[in-house]
């Protein structure tokens, strides 16, 4: 069968070495692994997942009366931090999830990307969606990609026009830089033809599938008094959440139409 995941890695690798725009990845600190998502349904393709933030300040949730909108009662004091993913002696920066078989499928139908590529074959789009997300790796090493308004100000959304435009240019770059046509030939299949050729698709997975490392919330060492008594204070919710992960947590997944299995013991996978 084909390991799908293992097949992106090696073409993450190709493509930061031939886009210099792209250079500043480390393909070794980004681990690309799957989730399930069926084609008929919608939703993302794929997504850029970091785990470099540092810790948030402290902070508490708080209930308000309605009528008055008087702080009635509040949590504990919690920060907000990034797990870890360590594969050896490597931390993982960045985290890169395909839904399975959904990305497969993907073609131009009913994207707006399709513009940049009028003369593309249906495949360029799942090329499209791999640079995508690796144009979300900060080029500082630390977050997701900032999108800046004219005036030079932060926007609060990932994308803007000019991020599509970018990454419409280092995909003609990529392909204009010659590489070798077996690296992306798993991309022209959809997922009934990569079933046919191969006999199953398989893919890198955490251990706890469907569930995949996320910031987590924890109580705050310190905990300042309460100015006003009348204010409860609410007990933070502690859910038994892991915090570190490492090859031990990645197993091999079989995604088909309308679900996945897992097919190999914890621990025996391939993710680069």
């Amino acid at each position: 069968m084909v390991n799908y995941t293992e097949r992106i890695t090696m073409l993450v690798d190709d493509i930061v070495k031939r886009v210099p725009t792209l250079g500043y990845i480390d393909p070794a600190r980004v681990l690309v692994f799957a989730r399930f998502g069926r084609s008929q349904a919608d939703g993302a393709y794929a997504t850029c997942h970091c785990l470099n933030l540092p810790p948030t300040d402290p902070g508490y949730y708080f209930w308000k009366d309605r009528g008055t909108g008087r702080i009635t009662r509040r949590s504990q004091w919690f920060v907000t931090k990034s797990p870890i993913v360590q594969l050896g002696a490597t931390h993982i920066d960045y985290l890169v999830s395909f839904c399975l078989p959904r990305f497969c499928d993907q073609t131009f139908a009913r994207s707006r990307k399709h513009v940049f590529y009028p003369a593309a074959e249906p495949w360029v789009a799942k090329l499209d969606t791999i640079v995508h997300e690796l144009y979300h790796i900060d080029p500082e090493g630390c977050g997701i990609r900032r999108i800046l308004r004219a005036d030079g100000s932060v926007s609060p959304h990932a994308h803007s026009p000019e991020f599509f435009h970018q990454v419409a240019s280092l995909v003609r770059a990529y392909l204009a830089s010659g590489p070798d046509p077996q690296v992306y030939e798993f991309l022209r299949y959809d997922f009934a033809g990569l079933t046919a050729r191969f006999g199953g698709v398989v893919g890198t997975a955490f251990r706890q599938f469907p569930s995949f490392p996320q910031r987590y919330v924890e109580l705050a060492a310190d905990q300042p008094e309460v100015g006003d008594r009348t204010v409860r204070v609410e007990p933070l919710k502690h859910l038994p959440l892991q915090t570190r992960y490492t090859a031990d947590d990645l197993h091999v997944r079989q995604f088909l139409a309308d679900t996945s299995r897992r097919l190999v013991r914890t621990g025996e996978h391939r993710a680069a």
